[in-house]
């Protein structure tokens, strides 16, 4: 039986978090990926997740976007909006973006174009590509390469911009779906460290409007924009709490650095 998508705006978060995971668990041929895990993100928050390879970063995500199905748990979008019983298409429409750590922009088309691109993808109007776009679209598009910084650029072939820049217009792809919820998978890998300097300021400027949860190995990157950490190991949560706390944290650094 198909379940009807929730709208964005239909998300409620008047009683607790705008996305909450409890006690889950994934396995892979016996391996566990996700053990037990219990996850809680407010509305408006900037959360980053960090963890050594295998630690359950990426399962996790997606589990959150329905690409993987938990063997145990629940997954909730606001109080009402279960997300296991949505499959991936419907939980994007609901309101979670996720981006993946390669850009996947379209090359051959121009910045404005994968933005418009982005636009008739959420609309679902695939009829009506490239076709006259109304005042309100073109704002809605003038309005988001003004936050990635691509304005100046709207006419170039995104294939011509740099990593940064590739990684930004993705991001302005992902807002143009208007999600309440982002997953932004190692944003700022093989950028410059002006390029990452920018990224930092994107993300900071998009919270309070929507929650962003930000998956990173660069901690410089991660202190630099985020008032909570979440340490994943193991396929469950180590240990939670502002950058300094996470960074003294004795089990922290036994996982980073061994005994």
């Amino acid at each position: 039986m198909s379940v009807m998508a929730p709208k964005p705006g239909e998300v409620d978060t008047t009683h607790g978090p705008i996305l909450y995971l409890e006690s889950v668990s994934v396995s892979f041929d016996g391996f566990k990926a996700l053990n037990n895990l219990s996850l809680y993100i407010d509305e408006g928050e900037l959360r980053c997740l960090i963890g050594p390879n295998g630690a359950g970063k990426t399962t996790l995500m997606d589990v959150i976007t329905g690409k993987t199905r938990p063997d145990t748990g629940s997954v909730f979008f606001g109080q009402t909006i279960d997300l296991l019983k949505l499959d991936e298409p419907d939980i994007a429409k609901a309101g979670i973006g996720r981006k993946f750590q390669k850009p996947t922009v379209f090359e051959k088309l121009s910045v404005f174009e994968n933005l418009e691109l982005a636009l008739a993808t959420n609309k679902g109007v695939w009829s009506t590509l490239f076709a006259k776009l109304n005042s309100e679209q073109k704002d809605r598009i003038a309005q988001v390469m003004q936050i990635i910084g691509l304005a100046e650029h709207w006419q170039q072939q995104a294939g011509a911009l740099s990593h940064g820049q590739k990684q930004w217009l993705e991001i302005g792809m992902l807002l143009m779906q208007e999600p309440k919820v982002m997953l932004v998978d190692e944003p700022v890998a093989g950028m410059t460290h002006q390029e990452i300097e920018r990224t930092a300021e994107l993300l900071l400027s998009l919270q309070g409007e929507r929650s962003i949860i930000v998956v990173e190995h660069d901690m410089e990157f991660v202190r630099s924009i985020a008032k909570r950490v979440t340490v994943l190991h193991e396929g469950s949560v180590l240990t939670e709490g502002t950058m300094d706390e996470v960074q003294n944290d004795p089990r922290v650094i036994q996982v980073y650095l061994g005994d």
